[in-house]
């Protein structure tokens, strides 16, 4: 028997949103605004890596959020900082990402989809700013209940305390009838395992399962959500 969810959770950032597409975008015009037109794909290549990392470290609690929005840009121009006001330019690269409403294939139409059987809610360890002028401005938008940032919620997932966050503002209370759904296994998948609830992991790229438990589903795209929910 197929069981019954109230309360879908759905990840951001390559669960929804294409963020490689949105960040690429936003770095290249930010480089472009500081009139920085050479070795521009080193550069992109190098963020990539650099601001990957520090995802990670922040979601190990190592960096806070307002040190990793100067520090990848530290890391990305090795401290040049007599050539180059690195505050400043982290300030427009985030003003740049917050135009960036790329969204993954099939993101419409699935949230169309689960919007009309379950409410749903975006959780995402994303910079307020930036995550919240992205949903508003996508075609997702009007599909969400709530927005639940980690900002907002004091907590990064996969800490507890964004997904008890989560649930105070969704105006839920029962983990036996929620699902989160995301790409990462260290924020999404074991932030929703720890906290009691049924979790689905996005895997496109066909990973291999790197965590002692298994996700209650895996799927690959986004339209298998119908065969399931």
């Amino acid at each position: 028997m197929m069981k019954k969810y109230k309360l879908i959770m759905l990840d951001a950032d390559s669960t929804l949103f294409d963020y490689k597409k949105g960040e690429q975008k936003a770095l290249s015009e930010t480089l472009n605004d500081f009139n920085i037109n050479q070795n521009i794909n080193d550069y992109l290549e190098s963020f990539k890596t650099i601001n990957y990392g520090m995802w990670i470290e922040l979601e190990n609690g190592t960096v806070t959020k307002d040190e990793l929005r100067i520090e990848r840009f530290k890391r990305l121009f090795n401290d040049k900082s007599e050539i180059l006001n690195i505050e400043d330019f982290a300030l427009k690269y985030i003003k740049n990402l917050s135009k960036q409403a790329y969204l993954l294939d099939g993101a419409v139409e699935i949230c169309d989809y689960l919007s009309a059987k379950y409410t749903l809610a975006i959780i995402t360890n994303g910079i307020k700013e930036v995550q919240c002028s992205r949903i508003t401005i996508s075609e997702i938008n009007k599909y969400i209940k709530n927005i639940i940032v980690s900002e907002e919620a004091g907590f990064n997932k996969p800490h507890q305390g964004i997904f008890e966050y989560a649930f105070k503002i969704s105006n839920h209370k029962n983990k036996k009838n929620a699902l989160i759904i995301g790409d990462s296994l260290s924020s999404d998948i074991t932030g929703g395992y720890n906290f009691g609830i049924d979790t689905c992991w996005f895997n496109p790229e066909d990973e291999k399962l790197t965590v002692d438990f298994k996700p209650t589903f895996i799927i690959k795209k986004l339209e298998e959500l119908k065969e399931i929910l």
